[in-house]
């Protein structure tokens, strides 16, 4: 696949969104603060940990928080499987809010596909979730049910590096992905396309094991009621860390 298909693919997907339109939008201006860690025990097996703060109204008030540990098969250079847990916690935010915050489980299992494009790299990720979404009925109220909802999610990254600083070393790079959100099964709401997530970022890497990035989301979700969509604006700072357990500087 040359650059320029690669490029018009990322871009069909990014607009994927435009077919859902609906005549009531929610927009909104959120702030995420996001940690990745992929860190080896050994050649084959590694510990994932993520942490992540999500802040709506510019960053004035609360989103979500989540947390995803996990654990990592390394398969060969191309392939790493994963297989873990997260809990999160989502605020109402928003002009058409959730009555209450709300607890979630997710069970997810994840494949991780690494190639290249010329010099480019790529990434295919796919994931698919159970979720155990906490029904609160009112504010201030216990969690009345648990309900089962079961989502898949694909990912297309490429990482584009730039001609900055000396030939040595040259640590900024540009990143852009694509993530669809499909929901499937029972519970799945009135809509299949549950998300679209179009991403571009500049990345600056630190040394092996770290790198940094600062970019825009351009988050679509499809509320389950089947008419409200929110468009959301939002600005990512991210930490990636790949330091193998017991490494010491």
């Amino acid at each position: 696949m040359r650059i320029d298909r690669l490029l018009v693919c990322l871009f069909a997907l990014s607009i994927i969104p435009a077919a859902y339109a609906q005549s009531r939008q929610d927009t909104n201006v959120n702030a995420w603060f996001m940690y990745f860690g992929d860190h080896p025990l050994n050649e084959k097996w590694g510990i994932h940990l993520e942490g992540q703060v999500r802040r709506a109204d510019a960053g004035l008030t609360w989103q979500q928080f989540l947390i995803r540990p996990a654990v990592n098969y390394q398969v060969n250079n191309s392939l790493l499987l994963t297989a873990g847990w997260a809990f999160v916690t989502t605020w109402p935010y928003g002009d058409f809010p959730a009555k209450a915050p709300f607890p979630e489980h997710r069970f997810y299992e994840q494949a991780l596909i690494k190639h290249r494009l010329s010099n480019i790299p790529l990434q295919h990720r796919l994931r698919v979730e159970q979720r155990l979404v906490g029904l609160v009925p009112e504010p201030h109220a216990a969690v009345h049910s648990w309900q089962l909802r079961q989502r898949f999610r694909y990912m297309l990254r490429a990482d584009f590096p730039l001609p900055l600083g000396d030939r040595k070393r040259r640590p900024f790079g540009l990143a852009l992905y694509d993530e669809v959100f499909f929901n499937f099964g029972g519970n799945r709401g009135m809509r299949y396309l549950d998300q679209n997530r179009a991403y571009g970022a500049l990345t600056y890497k630190l040394n092996q094991w770290n790198r940094l990035e600062v970019g825009y989301l351009n988050q679509y979700i499809g509320q389950r009621n089947g008419v409200i969509t929110e468009l959301n604006h939002t600005l990512q700072f991210a930490w990636f860390s790949t330091v193998p357990f017991g490494h010491r500087p």
